[in-house]
């Protein structure tokens, strides 16, 4: 009776485990490292939205950085061909300048030597050209011998090459030898300036001797400066003559200057980069040769697959979105973005494949959050 008792309740006890249920599954399980599965409170939690790719248009947009530079022409150094001691300036950097004013006056005994060979050589000519023509006359009647002419005609044709000569170095040096005389004999020449512009650099200063080969001042004319443009090799193609954009410096972003390509170099630097140059649009500008700009390129409208910059996370260093086919279970997809505007950003590559997929939109960030915390609960 008493073994009775006991294999009875064995039955039971045995009948009682297996029916007792299974555990529920809860709808938190992560299936994989990719793939998370949100319950209904942690979607309001997240404040989830979703929507599809879009297609639309967008501005390929190019950033560079370059500086204002002046061209060649634009750019002049004064030097003084015959050396001499700098007199006299008012010149500062910066300094307005008007094409014909003085900017200078240099002085030195030679100038005076200069100007007496020069005297000395007109006052020469004039007395050979009259024997020129007495031996000529004299020459032709026979009265003296042809070798005689010819030596006086030589001396004459020499004395000519000097004058002229010494004319020219008179010019260099600002002297007007038509006008000079032994009443306007001078030791001081003047420099004139020969552009409209300013001062960027003064060299000298008063008193100083300066050689032939010594930069006094340098000048430049504003009204041809450009915008020199470094582009990447990669963007080097989508630049042609003609294409507009704006530019900014570096500390007023928010005042911008029209600009327009008119040249694009075609050689590439060790730094696999090009230059482009570009003319300002509106002459009435302060800018400054030297200065840093930032520049902006609005390239022609293409059409584009594109989604709202919030439906992309940023993961591992690695671009991502969250799709989804019942809202509750969300896969991470890798994804490369291009162009970014009004909030949208541009999908490239494979952003064709999620054509149907719905896109987690607002609230990508929380979902990655669920993601991360379920793969350190395991």
């Amino acid at each position: 009776m008493h073994r009775i008792f006991i294999y009875t309740a064995f039955i039971a006890l045995l009948y009682a485990c297996k029916s007792k249920p299974a555990p529920a599954e809860t709808d938190e399980t992560n299936t994989n490292g990719n793939t998370v599965m949100l319950d209904s409170l942690q979607k309001k939690n997240a404040g989830l939205t979703y929507d599809t790719i879009r297609h639309m248009p967008m501005h390929n947009v190019i950033r560079a950085s370059g500086v204002v530079d002046v061209p060649p022409q634009n750019l002049i150094s004064i030097s003084f061909p015959l050396g001499g001691y700098l007199k006299s300036t008012t010149l500062l950097p910066g300094s307005p300048v008007n094409k014909g004013e003085v900017i200078g006056i240099m002085e030195d005994q030679s100038f005076v030597q200069l100007q007496q060979d020069y005297l000395t050589a007109r006052s020469n000519m004039e007395y050979l050209s009259a024997d020129m023509q007495r031996q000529k006359t004299l020459s032709e009647a026979d009265a003296i011998s042809k070798k005689k002419y010819q030596q006086i005609l030589n001396e004459y044709k020499n004395a000519e090459i000097s004058l002229k000569s010494l004319g020219e170095k008179l010019r260099i040096v600002n002297i007007n030898p038509a006008k000079l005389s032994v009443g306007n004999i001078s030791s001081t020449v003047p420099l004139y300036s020969p552009i409209n512009g300013y001062v960027t650099k003064v060299n000298v200063n008063i008193g100083k001797y300066v050689m032939p080969t010594d930069v006094l001042f340098e000048l430049v004319n504003p009204e041809d400066i450009h915008a020199s443009v470094t582009v990447f090799e990669k963007d080097l193609p989508a630049f042609s003559k003609g294409l507009h954009g704006t530019v900014s410096l570096a500390d007023k972003p928010d005042k911008t200057y029209d600009i327009e390509v008119i040249l694009v170099t075609k050689n590439v630097n060790d730094n696999r980069s090009g230059l482009i140059h570009c003319h300002f649009e509106n002459a009435g500008h302060d800018l400054l040769p030297g200065m840093f700009l930032n520049a902006t390129f609005d390239m022609d409208n293409e059409m584009a697959v594109a989604v709202p910059e919030e439906a992309v996370v940023r993961y591992m260093g690695k671009e991502y979105v969250f799709a989804t086919n019942d809202e509750k279970q969300f896969t991470l997809i890798p994804v490369t973005t291009g162009r970014r505007e009004n909030k949208f950003v541009q999908l490239t590559g494979d952003g064709q494949a999620l054509q149907n997929q719905k896109l987690v939109i607002k609230g990508a960030y929380a979902v990655l959050g669920q993601m991360k915390n379920k793969g350190t609960e395991e």
